[in-house]
């Protein structure tokens, strides 16, 4: 089973008709009990990286989720990837997850319309499990005005908006992010949810 952790942050409702469509059992949970039993832990988002951030402390999933991603498959999508870094500049100073180095910031392309809405081509840097059987044509859908800055070690995956754009990153042991919205990607974000799932064995 997935957990996919639900304290008020948006899109959880997407993500779970995605696993239902693929067969793959997933819940929407925010009990510490639930969690722990998982074998592989989503955590979504929409939203300011602060206003989410105070919303996993009241709930007290911070250190629960921190401790999981060390031993199981762990995946955050959109708002949810950016948590795993160190820390965002969105709107004021804040202290993420600390899952991977790194940190996360305004997208600053002034020629360019923000926030960065739409397909874009997914460009494969490395290799990585998650995704497994995806192609250098494929594109997925982003929505966001904020991206990642992180080590080239943590990078799988980037997409060209302007600069580029972190797409998909990772620990390089459980942890893994995504940009994007892979439950509103198509059939490339199938695959890759699928793949995310086979990471719990």
């Amino acid at each position: 089973m997935i957990a996919i952790i639900d304290y008020g942050a948006g899109n959880i409702f997407s993500v779970k008709n995605a696993l239902d469509y693929l067969g793959i059992k997933g819940e929407l949970t925010s009990s510490p009990r639930d969690i722990e039993n998982a074998d592989g832990i989503i955590l979504p988002g929409v939203g300011a990286f602060p206003w989410a951030m105070k919303k996993l402390s009241e709930s007290g999933l911070v250190d629960l989720l921190k401790h999981q991603a060390a031993v199981k498959p762990f995946m955050g999508i959109c708002l949810g990837m950016q948590l795993l870094f160190e820390k965002s500049f969105e709107f004021e100073e804040c202290t993420g997850l600390s899952l991977i180095k790194g940190y996360v910031d305004i997208m600053d392309e002034p020629e360019l319309v923000i926030p960065h809405m739409g397909w874009n081509k997914l460009e494969c840097d490395k290799d990585c499990k998650l995704l497994e059987g995806i192609g250098d044509d494929e594109f997925v859908y982003f929505v966001h005005s904020y991206k990642a800055f992180c080590e080239k070690e943590n990078l799988y995956a980037h997409c060209s908006y302007g600069s580029s754009v972190p797409a998909v990153v990772g620990d390089g042991k459980y942890v893994y992010g995504c940009q994007f919205h892979p439950e509103k990607s198509g059939e490339t974000g199938l695959k890759i949810i699928k793949n995310f799932s086979k990471l719990m064995g």
